[in-house]
């Protein structure tokens, strides 16, 4: 339900929107919730497997380096690219302690 005011539409909470910002209706089912808990630790198991990976691959650069079989360049690449994955395995891993904790905190 839209509803005019001074030349503003307004939706009302009850009416008929598809959610706000992007987010779903309120009306979520139980398997709805259930995907979203399986999609969510399939992306973290997915951000750990690449992480694991990418260190994997820059090891094998650095070791490659050292006996001379791949540039320089190549090296540092992988370097990097196992450095970006590992900070944000970190900062991930930050952002879940400190919601532990913050909940951990709520008083019951």
């Amino acid at each position: 339900m839209a509803t005019t005011v001074n030349g503003i539409t307004a939706t009302s909470a009850f009416g008929a929107s598809d959610g706000v910002a992007g987010l779903p209706p309120a009306g979520r089912t139980a398997a709805t919730a259930a995907s979203a808990t399986a999609d969510f630790a399939a992306v973290l198991g997915s951000l750990v497997t690449d992480a694991a990976t990418s260190l994997r691959k820059s090891e094998a650069a650095a070791v490659a380096g050292i006996e001379g079989r791949m540039p320089t360049q190549a090296i540092v690449e992988a370097v990097l690219t196992a450095e970006r994955s590992l900070q944000t395995t970190l900062a991930v891993r930050d952002k879940a302690v400190a919601a532990y904790q913050e909940i951990s905190r709520m008083t019951i």
